[in-house]
């Protein structure tokens, strides 16, 4: 006979795998949403309709329309490329301008580094959204300048985890071995040193992306992101906050919408945050 097949028990997903995997489909909703919309909502988020201004949620509207009849869910949906553009946007250029910013003031003399850092210093004693509405206030509003400003904001973020990340990676043996071998200091710094300091910059902007999009959603909120009649969130709670008494739905669901993106962005950025400090399996 042959000998009994142990079965081995399954294992089961812990609880903060399965609090993390809500946040990740909202998430795929949401790529959805920015890439392919009219899967979502066929309606045209512009197509105004003035005899069916203010109609609650129901029907053929199923989040109700706004004050000139325009359908709340397509404009929602449509909203999100806008919204998150703007935050995906600000984050990369902000990572990049970061990264070299910090590479830079790691690797320089410490006369710059010292520059360097306390402009970095200087720049995070402010406000993100007070900095960035200087920048626009210089710039002047649209699309483009608030990218931009919102990068400025966040570049000491990442340009201070990079400089202290390279300071630490710079004195290890490997890139001391690159240096008795003879290797060019530009393939050190590219080949060896910025690969590896550039760890933790992933976790860091996953919580960023979402501090972008309530920056962005601001600044449209007061009239200096997509001018209308562009589909976006926060210009859309800026639209709605006239019509509260009478028609609670066409701020309530773009509110809605910025809250469940940034909550579901942090709980991802924190769980990616425990496993890279090695808190969790």
């Amino acid at each position: 006979m042959s000998a009994p097949v142990l079965a081995l028990p399954r294992r089961r997903p812990s609880a903060a795998a399965l609090r993390t995997a809500a946040p990740v489909l909202l998430l795929a909703l949401l790529a959805l949403a920015v890439l392919a919309p009219g899967l979502l909502a066929g309606a045209d988020p512009l197509a105004a309709d003035p005899l069916g201004a203010l109609s609650p949620p129901g029907g053929a509207h199923p989040l109700g329309t706004d004050h000139l009849g325009r359908d709340v869910l397509a404009r929602v949906v449509h909203g999100a490329r806008h919204s998150i553009s703007i935050g995906v946007g600000a984050t990369l250029l902000a990572v990049v301008t970061g990264a070299l910013l910090g590479l830079a003031a790691g690797l320089s003399p410490k006369w710059l580094d010292e520059a360097l850092a306390r402009s970095f210093d200087v720049l995070s004693t402010l406000p993100e959204l007070l900095l960035a509405l200087l920048v626009v206030a210089i710039t002047g509003p649209g699309t483009v300048n608030v990218i931009l400003a919102i990068a400025v904001a966040q570049i000491p973020n990442y340009a201070r985890v990079v400089r202290a990340q390279t300071f630490v990676v710079r004195r290890s043996g490997y890139v001391e071995q690159a240096r008795t071998f003879g290797r060019p200091p530009a393939a050190i710094t590219f080949g060896h040193v910025l690969p590896n300091v550039l760890g933790p910059v992933p976790v860091l902007a996953t919580i960023g992306l979402g501090t972008a999009v309530i920056a962005g959603s601001g600044l449209s909120f007061l009239g200096m992101g997509p001018q209308p009649p562009a589909a976006e969130w926060g210009a859309m709670l800026s639209e709605g906050r006239n019509y509260l008494r009478v028609a609670w739905w066409e701020a309530l669901f773009p509110g809605l919408a910025i809250t469940l993106t940034v909550v579901c962005l942090t709980v991802v950025g924190r769980r990616l945050q425990r496993r890279f400090e090695g808190r969790t399996p």
